[in-house]
């Protein structure tokens, strides 16, 4: 998979600009939540306020940032170009092999609210998970054991596109064998 390093910068181009572009249309007129003010402009900048959270409003400013004339060729053309390079990799895989198993994420499970402070190192923990995204391939996460501390574990099993099925097959091969069920 020679295009997985690229995967985390790519994703997050891709989803920070999708996210920008969908909810530009919550705006408290036509959809989602409106908080009143004195001027429309007002009632804009009350509504974006209330209405999202501090990570969707992130992912709002990278996103239109991205996608701004300057800099859309740079970073939103070249991340969908890389999104097709990754699936290619897919594809080439799933010609030698049925199915691609990593960890869910590179350190088990972090406590609830742990690393809400440091939102680089939150992205950087989707590292094994984005690349199946990107690509389109169904992907599913099964607990495969516990830390000392009893935080879960996961697992991650890769299908090749339209093989639901045969991923399915393979988690209750693996439930079976091991003892562990979701």
């Amino acid at each position: 998979m020679p295009h997985t390093d690229y995967a985390i910068a790519t994703y997050y181009i891709l989803a920070t600009a999708e996210a920008s572009s969908n909810l530009a249309r919550y705006d408290g007129v036509r959809y989602g939540l409106r908080v009143p003010g004195s001027t429309l402009t007002e009632m804009y900048r009350n509504t974006r306020e209330g209405g999202f959270g501090p990570e969707v409003k992130r992912r709002i400013m990278l996103g239109t940032y991205v996608l701004s004339a300057g800099y859309y060729d740079a970073y939103y053309l070249r991340a969908q170009r890389v999104r097709s390079l990754i699936t290619k990799d897919f594809t080439d895989a799933f010609q030698k092999v049925d199915a691609i198993v990593t960890p869910t994420a590179p350190t088990p499970a972090f406590r609830l609210g742990e690393k809400v402070a440091d939102p680089l190192e939150m992205y950087l923990a989707d590292i094994y998970t984005v690349t199946g995204s990107l690509a389109g391939v169904p992907g599913i996460s099964v607990p495969c054991g516990s830390t000392k501390a009893g935080l879960p574990v996961g697992m991650q099993i890769l299908a090749p596109h339209f093989r639901e099925g045969a991923l399915f097959q393979i988690v209750r091969a693996y439930q079976a064998a091991s003892g562990l069920s979701t």
